[in-house]
């Protein structure tokens, strides 16, 4: 059973109040950086590094930019002395690098230590010590005095020790579980210690304070921090050093507000690597700088192969959520999170702003080599509209219009909903282009042929049930006259109600991309062409969008070849055409040729011309600047009046209503 009474806090504050770090903003500059992933690091796996996945490691973190590396603590084993020699004798370590070894305060151990230095060009020596009350009374039943000793001689050896071998060596201190020491005795054993080294300012020394055991919330650390750099002696000369664990899920915390108190340095970890939960994670810290604006000195332009390398090399895994890192730290599966980020990407492009300001996105994920497209949005049965035409546009250069968007985001995620997957990129693209591209199961167009006398003549070839039938038709346009044959052929009805088109953006920039939607029984159907040709692009899509209407399945086509002949012959001469004259010309009688058409057609020959001379009238006057009497008078109708009554029956308003609409 859980009894909080168990509990007090083992933190002690600050003699006197320190808050003056408060009133800063932000960090403004990067601290030096020193990478414990070689040791700290290293010696919280379950099978620690090898040699040469050590040398490794460490080439890697050169390559980050890191200036100080520590590199183990050479007198703890045999491989760890190994691994120094190996950097020293090898001549691994680049002029502007520091490496950095760690000691306990005891005599044999620091001898050791120097043995393992020999050759190094620099090196930072580092000897700690535990202070904590738990430490004094449990560990080494040692009083103050007993512990500031270990302190002090530990201090002195180093120094006696550095004067006696050759190399340039610079020295660290850390009061080990300073977090759990009374703060005024922390100071004590510092200032004891410094007083031994005698800083300069040609030869500064490390004070590090680290958070052995996370004790406090981080304003606490950051008062510590703040009084010890306050009463530090010798302190322009000494470098305040900070290293944070994470037992209580604050290392990032405790370090940005040390760093807003006074510390100049921070020791940590690649992902935060280290003992327990870890140490203070230097990619989340160095890229929150980022996010303000500040150079961090950190090259983590690349991730994704940082990422690789680490979880080769440790056998750890980067958890998916990892800040900046992880596989889903920039993922949006929300509809409107989507939405807002697809909004905020197409503003960036059309504004151009100085600075990164994109909803959700608090960095672009391209900076750290992340994609968009795989990274950002993703898509499964959460997403929505705006995710779905992202992917579509970045990935595949298919930017859909507005009024597509839903249907296409819809159907995508139902496809993901019920595969219970996330889908990819191309998964999406296929999904599209097989519903929008790809479907024409009914019938297709072989080829079209235009004239432009008073509008446009189409000869359209149908390919419908194996045969192929030309289609003669007339229209405002190409589309329109190729949409007439078709509605010709299948006797059926529909409005074409949308169009649009744009360059392909990705692939082939010489492709254009065309969107067609026609209204049939109230239901709005879409088809998507993509050709060379832009009028060709239009024609595809809109044989995609006919083949959708559920009736085109049973629609009574006009298969017969002889009333194709018929209905083409009328479309050529609709203006005087009479039932006489066409039967002279297909040699059938009047009666007969009569009874055929509306047994075929399903409208009267007198119907089946009006039909046509009115869809005629429509195309001339969105076309032309005829007035309304001449294309009365060029579709066939001498009495304007009696024409303006049939366009109105037939279209619920006046030509020129119609003329004006928009």
């Amino acid at each position: 059973m859980m009894n909080p009474n168990k509990y007090e806090r083992q933190y002690f504050m600050p003699p006197e109040t320190s808050l003056e770090w408060t009133k800063k903003e932000y960090i403004t500059k990067a601290p030096t950086w020193c990478s414990v992933d070689l040791r700290d690091g290293n010696q919280a796996l379950i099978i620690p590094m090898s040699l040469d996945e050590k040398v490794e490691f460490f080439k890697y973190l050169v390559k980050v930019g890191f200036k100080e590396i520590e590199v183990g603590f050479p007198a703890a084993s045999e491989t760890e002395y190994t691994f120094l020699r190996t950097l020293i004798e090898n001549d691994l370590i680049p002029d502007d690098v520091t490496i950095q070894v760690l000691t306990q305060a005891r005599e044999h151990i620091i001898k050791k230590t120097f043995a393992a230095l020999k050759g190094a060009k620099k090196a930072i020596v580092h000897v700690y010590n535990s202070t904590s009350v738990a430490q004094r009374e449990q560990v080494f039943k040692k009083s103050k005095e007993e512990i500031m000793k270990i302190a002090t001689d530990g201090a002195k050896l180093l120094k006696r020790l550095a004067d006696e071998t050759e190399g340039n060596f610079l020295f660290e201190y850390s009061p080990e579980s300073f977090t759990g020491t009374e703060i005024d005795y922390a100071l004590d054993v510092c200032n004891a210690v410094l007083d031994v080294w005698q800083p300069r300012p040609d030869w500064k020394v490390i004070i590090n304070l680290p958070v052995t055991v996370q004790l406090s919330l981080p304003h606490v650390y950051a008062s510590q921090i703040e009084y010890m750099s306050k009463h530090m002696k010798y302190r322009e000369n000494v470098v305040l050093s900070l290293h944070p664990h994470n037992d209580r899920g604050c290392g990032v915390a405790d370090t940005e507000l040390a760093l807003l108190a006074g510390a100049d340095r921070v020791e940590g970890t690649l992902f935060g690597n280290g003992e327990r939960t870890g140490n203070v994670d230097v990619i989340t810290l160095a890229l929150n700088m980022y996010t303000h604006g500040v150079d961090p000195k950190l090259d983590f332009s690349n991730l994704p192969e940082l990422t690789k390398v680490y979880e080769r090399l440790t056998r750890m895994s980067v958890y998916e959520r990892q800040p900046y890192t992880g596989q889903l730290v920039f993922a949006a599966f929300s509809g409107s999170h989507q939405d807002a980020i697809a909004k905020g990407m197409h503003w960036r492009d059309e504004k151009h702003p100085e600075h990164w300001n994109i909803p959700y996105l608090p960095i672009d994920p391209h900076d750290v080599g992340r994609e968009y497209e795989s990274d950002v949005i993703r898509i499964n049965s959460q997403s929505g509209k705006g995710g779905v035409n992202y992917i579509l546009m970045h990935s595949h250069g298919i930017n859909l219009p507005k009024a597509m968007r839903e249907e296409v985001g819809y159907m995508v995620k139902d496809v993901s909903d019920k595969a219970h997957k996330e889908l990819t990129p191309d998964w999406v693209y296929q999904i599209f282009s097989d519903h929008y591209i790809n479907t024409k199961s009914i019938f297709h167009i072989d080829e079209c042929h235009f004239k432009q006398v008073d509008g446009i003549t189409a000869e359209v070839t149908i390919n419908h049930a194996g045969e192929s039938k030309v289609i003669t038709s007339n229209g405002n346009g190409r589309l329109d006259a190729v949409s007439n044959a078709i509605k010709q052929y299948f006797n059926i009805s529909y409005e074409l109600s949308f169009y649009e088109e744009h360059s392909l953006t990705k692939g082939s920039s010489s492709k254009a991309v065309a969107y067609v939607g026609i209204i049939c029984n109230g239901k709005t159907f879409w088809g998507v062409g993509i050709d060379p040709d832009i009028i060709r692009a239009s024609i595809e899509a809109l044989i995609v969008a006919v083949n959708k209407i559920e009736e085109l399945g049973s629609a009574d086509a006009c298969t017969d070849a002889r009333m194709i002949e018929i209905m083409n012959y009328v479309q050529a001469n609709y203006i005087d055409i009479t039932l006489d004259d066409l039967a002279e010309k297909f040699f059938l009688s009047k009666p007969y040729l009569s009874k055929y058409i509306k047994e075929k057609s399903g409208m009267t020959f007198g119907d089946l011309v009006k039909k046509i001379r009115m869809k005629k009238a429509k195309a001339l006057l969105k076309s032309s600047n005829m007035t309304v009497e001449n294309i009365a008078m060029s579709v066939g109708y001498q009495n304007v009046e009696h024409f303006n009554r049939l366009f109105k029956k037939a279209y619920d308003m006046t030509p020129m209503q119609f003329r004006n609409q928009k």
